[in-house]
């Protein structure tokens, strides 16, 4: 058996608590946006506050641009998390969460409303040079459980397996371990890293990583590194399959809120879901809402637990910026 790289953690999960570390997010939060609030010169009415997912934050950061120039409401966008941004909303220190997965059993208990936005899959990233082409579900499992550790059990290289997950705060990383962990723990000696941006660029230079990260951001326009996608049980990462419902990992995008939305906050959701937003959603590599098949725990009364929902035709488009996805 190959010794694995240093790339990987002995023991612990590599953060805090999840607990802890969503406390400390959201108290990070709050800071972040109270020290925002204060330099817009302490603008009350006309505004509003979206925190949370960085998988969602090109579309809602846009959204923002093109809303505020239609209505003159002010939108303050931030991401650091979906956990966080979901605990913002539920404490009522934003108006609207993003987020790239569902709610929890324990959310889903503090009254809080769900307005899917845009579909998008999880692409399972390898470094170039990685002539392993396709991975089946088990495999994936297998690998994230730390039960394969050699490329050379797929038919690749005799190199360790190097294990890139996120952190507890992602909503990426939770639609990952429901969709493919089915219950079995994540290997504790995984290297975990708090953003997309990190985990592509540690697997674009790293023959032997695996990682998985939104379609959206596969290709990145910041960067000129590149990253190969896996196919998943022999199905490619498009837009197609994912629209089909064929990809296996697919899932919902979402804003919440505390209670129905109304007023400025409603008036946004329904702008980000109308057809005014459907380019950018588009080039931001998701799927808009109204195109699509919706799959197991997507739409207003399914996204409890993880949104597995689908996604169009064409190309992967590219995203951009790192947090917690």
């Amino acid at each position: 058996m190959t010794r694995r790289s240093s790339l990987r953690r002995r023991g612990g999960h590599g953060g805090e608590p999840p607990k802890r570390l969503r406390h400390w997010l959201g108290l990070s939060l709050s800071l972040c946006l109270s020290l925002a609030l204060c330099a817009c010169g302490g603008q009350g009415a006309g505004q509003l506050t979206v925190a949370g997912s960085t998988t969602v934050l090109p579309i809602a950061e846009i959204a923002a641009e093109k809303f505020e120039d239609e209505t003159g409401i002010h939108v303050l966008v931030s991401g650091l998390g979906s956990s966080a941004g979901i605990e913002a909303v539920a404490n009522g220190t934003a108006d609207i969460a993003t987020s790239s997965r569902g709610l929890t059993e324990e959310e889903s208990r503090q009254g809080l409303e769900t307005y899917p936005v845009a579909h998008d899959g999880i692409a399972v990233i390898v470094n170039d040079a990685n002539p392993v082409s396709n991975i089946t579900l088990d495999e994936l499992r297998a690998i994230y459980a730390g039960r394969l550790e050699s490329w050379a059990e797929l038919g690749g290289d005799d190199i360790p397996i190097l294990v890139v997950n996120r952190d507890e705060a992602s909503g990426t990383r939770e639609a990952f371990r429901s969709i493919v962990m089915r219950g079995e723990p994540f290997d504790r000696t995984a290297a975990v890293l708090p953003g997309t941006g990190q985990v592509r660029d540690v697997v674009s230079r790293t023959p032997g990583a695996i990682g998985y990260i939104s379609i959206g951001f596969v290709e990145n326009e910041f960067t000129t590194s590149t990253v190969k996608t896996l196919e998943v049980d022999g199905i490619e990462a498009t837009e197609a399959n994912l629209a089909s419902g064929a990809y296996p990992l697919s899932r919902d995008l979402f804003f919440f809120t505390k209670g129905p939305a109304e007023g400025d906050a409603l008036e946004f959701i329904d702008f980000v879901r109308s057809s005014a937003m459907d380019e950018t959603i588009r080039d931001a590599g998701y799927v808009p809402v109204s195109e699509g098949a919706t799959g197991e725990g997507s739409g207003a009364e399914g996204a409890t637990g993880d949104a597995a929902a689908a996604t169009a035709d064409a190309p992967i488009g590219q995203g951009g910026g790192d947090g917690h996805a």
